[in-house]
Parts: structure tokens; C-alpha cells; sequence
């Protein structure tokens, strides 16, 4: 073999080597970027009568149903501050004068520990805006009560988003 049949063959596997690596590297770089899958802030639990609800497995979202600017935000940050998970903070879709609680289950365990961080809350029919129980803010809210109250008791079997990873 001649050194000019040997160099035109060297350079046709160098040439195909740059071009498979090219496609390969074309192919790498035009792939969509994985994608996350989200986990879920909170699971459907089923709670027997009896059991203990603790504020660490329920997740609160609140949303502000006052004229008053960042009170949601505030007021899911207290909560968290004693140990709720926080869910979503927004606006509410309709204005509140009182601190409401919406939920269809007004003895369910975690609203009436949610319930128990307010003065004056009322449970009252709504939409679930978001994750866990939906607390809205109205114009009267001023602050959470003083006493903190951990946990409650379950009187009936219940059925709550608990939070993910809470035991």
C-alpha cells in the first residue's frame, strides 16, 4: 500500500469519525432538558377516631380576603412559624370581613387545629384554592392567639391532606 492510499484512507476514517461525532453531538445538544416531576406538598390520609393530628403533618394555605397588602404572606408565615406546612399564599376570590376556613368537614381534625390558631374563625363552605386546609384572611384579622395549640384529637374517622414526609 502506497503512502498516498494510505493517507486518503486515514483521512476518510478521521472524516467519518468528526461526522458521527458531530450527529452524536447535534443529537446531545438539541435533546430536551429532563424535567422534574413534582412532588405532591400533601397526601390524602385517612385518620381514625382517636388519633392525634399534629400541626407539623397539616399543610395550611392562606389567602387574603382584606384590602391590606401582604397579610396572606404574613399570616402563612406565622403559621409555619408554629409548625405548619405552608401550601399556597394568594388573594382570595372574594372578599372576607372574618378569618374563614373553608372546608365542606367543619370537625375534621386538621381544620379544627387550623381553626384553633384563630380568634373568631368561622368554618364556612368554599373552594379548595389550594393544598390542605384554606385559610382566608378577612379585614377584621389582626393576629393568631397566643396560645398555641399543638395537636387534636381525631372524634371521628376523617379523611386529610397530610403533609409529605410527616410521620
Amino acid at each position: 500500500m502506497t503512502g498516498a492510499v494510505k493517507s486518503a484512507l486515514t483521512l476518510g476514517v478521521l472524516t467519518l469519525l468528526v461526522v458521527v461525532a458531530a450527529v452524536w453531538g447535534w443529537a446531545a445538544l438539541t435533546e430536551p432538558l429532563p424535567q422534574e416531576e413534582p412532588v405532591a406538598i400533601c397526601e390524602d390520609t385517612a385518620v381514625s377516631a382517636g388519633s392525634e393530628v399534629r400541626r407539623d403533618q397539616v399543610v395550611v394555605s392562606v389567602f387574603n380576603g382584606s384590602g391590606r397588602s401582604g397579610l396572606a404572606g404574613a399570616t402563612s408565615a406565622q403559621l409555619a412559624e408554629r409548625g405548619f406546612v405552608e401550601g399556597d399564599v394568594g388573594d382570595s376570590p372574594l372578599p372576607a370581613t372574618t378569618t374563614q376556613i373553608w372546608s365542606g368537614e367543619p370537625k375534621n381534625p386538621a381544620v379544627l387545629l387550623v381553626k384553633r390558631q384563630f380568634r373568631g374563625a368561622r368554618v364556612v363552605q368554599g373552594d379548595a384554592l389550594g393544598p390542605g386546609v384554606v385559610v382566608v384572611v378577612g379585614e377584621e384579622f389582626q393576629s393568631l392567639r397566643k396560645k398555641q395549640v399543638e395537636s387534636v384529637i381525631a372524634q371521628d374517622d376523617a379523611t386529610y391532606c397530610r403533609a409529605t414526609g410527616s410521620e
